[in-house]
């Protein structure tokens, strides 16, 4: 049976992908937008050059993604009204993941395309694999239960739920269900992807608690931001790829488990102080919320 498919060990953030989590983390605060010159201050501290920031905001500009306005007399982008949603539901998705429980149902998605537009097949297994669907078989996708109101919006938002259907189901074969979902799901390539994860930020956790006391206040909330946003900007695509099977179903010593703990530590040690200094730059702390990113 064939697998979803999963992407190789996650490259460095790219610039456009820092922009869209600094976007998500902290402009929709400030009314969604952010002056370009805030922006390139920002990303600078990340270690984007300004030339960078500007082509890399054209490049979301282009896809939708931001839309230019002015901001008294200066240059500034927004996040465009129509992604709100796209954010929204992502918040939950990153910052409180759920996991299914062995007894939970699953979702079943089966879509038939006819052969004049199979251009949309493409389509529809990318998202399904997006969203963290497994492939049982081409036209036959299956997902934990819970993730059931994800998979329609984001079939609904691209126009396809006229080719699924979607049922919810239990496993009533015999055998050894954990070795179904090794062939349903690529976790191989999941789980290399939380090993570089985890091999990447464990470092900046155990500085944080070996050495905090070690700079000043404010150098502290800048190393904060500097440390946060490329963490979370990894981290954010994760909980999409994986579906949040039963821990019963998964590999032993699953690196999974171990990842979202250690971005649980890194997000309450070092999210408030990141946007404490991101709003330093771009407002005031009296407009600060709950911190929120997704996937775009």
């Amino acid at each position: 049976m064939a697998k979803a498919a999963a992407p190789d060990v996650a490259p460095t953030p790219r610039h456009q992908h820092l922009i869209v989590t600094v976007y998500g983390l902290y402009a929709r605060h400030q009314d969604g937008t952010f002056a370009i010159a805030d922006l390139v201050q920002l990303l600078g501290d990340l270690g984007v050059e300004a030339a960078g920031v500007r082509s890399s905001v054209s490049r979301l500009k282009k896809r939708g993604v931001l839309v230019s306005v002015k901001r008294g007399s200066s240059a500034a982008y927004k996040l465009s009204p129509e992604l709100e949603d796209v954010f929204s539901a992502g918040d939950e998705r990153i910052f409180a993941p759920r996991r299914a429980d062995k007894d939970d149902a699953w979702l079943l998605a089966s879509f038939s395309v006819p052969e004049t537009q199979r251009h949309l097949r493409h389509k529809l297994r990318s998202i399904l694999t997006r969203i963290g669907c497994g492939q049982v078989s081409p036209g036959l996708w299956i997902a934990p239960g819970n993730l059931a109101p994800d998979v329609e919006h984001q079939l609904q938002r691209a126009g396809l739920m006229e080719y699924v259907e979607l049922f919810r189901a239990t496993h009533l074969t015999g055998g050894h269900l954990d070795e179904k979902v090794g062939q349903w799901w690529d976790l191989p390539s999941l789980e290399a992807l939380y090993t570089d994860f985890i091999a990447r930020h464990q470092p900046v956790l155990s500085r944080w608690e070996d050495h905090e006391e070690e700079a000043g206040p404010a150098e502290r909330l800048k190393q904060a931001f500097v440390d946060y946003v490329p963490m979370v900007t990894q981290w954010r695509r994760l909980p999409y790829m994986d579906p949040g099977l039963p821990e019963e179903y998964l590999p032993e010593n699953w690196h999974g488990l171990a990842a979202q703990e250690l971005f649980t530590r890194l997000h309450e040690h070092l999210g408030p102080k990141a946007h404490e200094y991101a709003l330093s730059i771009v407002g005031s702390p009296a407009k600060s919320a709950e911190p929120a990113v997704t996937t775009v």
